[in-house]
């Protein structure tokens, strides 16, 4: 920890292991909004007589503002705060998702999905710095990893619930339900989300010292009269600090990882319904199929920082997306059963989702609290532009006649790229 206060080698408290729950819960957003118009795109196809390039658009419409919000909302959280950004991040996912409930043009969709996206850009470089922040040692790698399982978890009751509900209702009833879980959360953070201790110390000003010993009280620690004296990071605003020599190796590694990580996943979580659909399968079968893709997702999310901890988080990434690299070319070559598909499906979840997951607890532990959230935003930024033309690339050559055999194997080679890549890492901070 940056300051003179360290929780890293103490028990967690009851109140620590709230605001990790409240980061896990803060999660189910991108998965719910990520997949919502994913099991939704079939019937939006249907009903307004798109294109898969057209539907790509409205996938990468979302994303974009994901991409922007990670560039500038994310970063401010090292300057106004965790909970000033997480509260502004909610605002725009409700705005968005009830606008996308309720207008009829395919104009208001690409605004809508682009400022939900900027909501969601803003809360996910922040709630892996407040989970990583609010940890001790012993379990931060997993709780960082255990939080990124919130996503796949959304997904999976979106889709449980897009399966019964849209024959009934329609989609668009769906986005104003979404709208009202993420009403629900900006209460959540309002009423007992707080800044970390970390971010407080290292943030220091006249009203500081009465927050910190209150959180010192939840943390059940011996409450302090004045706050240490913060230690002064020269040039320390902004993404310079992450090309600085003792950064810069890492933050271009850790961006080419990101880059080509999400392109692959954000392809898969945003295309398998559709392509289980068209393989032959019913609306409900298709949709259980992106279900399953995402229980997968789930375990690997679960796992993978429990793995990085006791094998290392570099060694434990790369054999992940080997391993997803060998399932996504049995996808490829195999002309499966229903039945092969979903453990087919449910094994590229586990090491795609799982094992890109665990890029989150390793940049909690390559940027320190004073940078993380520029850090971490930064890099998500940067994949959320691989994520952007994934879905729609990945539509332009569907279009053009590529079959769904080269698609897999052009979309599985990224995931070897990220592995190298985050192997490639060195830093002290990733030693176990």
């Amino acid at each position: 920890m940056d300051s003179q206060i360290d929780i890293s080698d103490k028990s967690m408290s009851p109140y620590q292991k709230l605001m990790v729950a409240i980061c896990f819960i803060l999660n189910f957003n991108d998965g719910i909004d990520v997949l919502l118009v994913s099991f939704c795109g079939p019937e939006i196809i249907k009903l307004w007589g798109l294109s898969k390039s057209e539907m790509g658009y409205i996938f990468s419409a979302g994303l974009a503002g994901m991409t922007l919000g990670c560039f500038l909302i994310a970063p401010l959280a090292d300057s106004i705060g965790r909970r000033k950004v997480f509260l502004y991040s909610i605002a725009m996912i409700s705005f968005g998702m009830f606008g996308v409930g309720l207008i009829n043009d395919y104009g208001y969709m690409l605004f809508f999905r682009f400022i939900t996206g900027l909501g969601i850009g803003g809360i996910l470089p922040t709630m892996t710095a407040t989970a990583a922040e609010f940890s001790n040692k012993k379990y931060r790698d997993f709780n960082v990893g255990l939080v990124q399982a919130g996503w796949p978890i959304g997904a999976i009751i979106t889709g449980l619930l897009c399966a019964h509900f849209i024959p009934i209702y329609g989609w668009q009833v769906t986005f104003f339900v979404a709208g009202c879980i993420s009403l629900f959360m900006f209460c959540l953070v309002f009423f007992f989300l707080t800044d970390s201790l970390e971010f407080m110390l290292n943030t220091p000003n006249k009203t500081n010292l009465t927050k910190v010993n209150k959180l010192l009280g939840h943390l059940q620690l011996t409450p302090i009269k004045e706050l240490p004296t913060a230690p002064i990071l020269k040039d320390k605003t902004g993404v310079k600090i992450l090309f600085s020599t003792y950064y810069k190796s890492n933050t271009i590694k850790i961006w080419i990882a990101a880059f080509f990580g999400f392109m692959t996943l954000y392809t898969l979580m945003s295309w398998v319904p559709n392509i289980a659909k068209e393989s032959g399968m019913a609306f409900e079968m298709a949709t259980y199929v992106g279900i399953v893709l995402n229980i997968g997702a789930a375990a690997g999310s679960a796992s993978v920082g429990a793995f990085g901890r006791k094998y290392g988080m570099r060694q434990t990434v790369l054999t992940f997306m080997i391993v997803a690299f060998i399932v996504m070319q049995l996808y490829a070559w195999l002309i499966p059963t229903t039945l092969m598909v979903f453990i087919l499906v449910l094994f590229i979840g586990y090491f795609v989702q799982g094992g890109f997951y665990g890029i989150w607890p390793t940049l909690s532990r390559l940027y320190t609290s004073k940078i993380r959230t520029t850090g971490v935003g930064y890099t998500v930024g940067i994949g959320r532009l691989g994520a952007v033309l994934g879905p729609w690339l990945f539509g332009f050559l569907s279009d053009k006649g590529c079959g769904m055999q080269t698609l897999f194997i052009i979309f599985s080679l990224p995931l070897l790229i990220m592995g190298v890549a985050i192997w490639s890492l060195d830093s002290k901070e990733l030693k176990n």
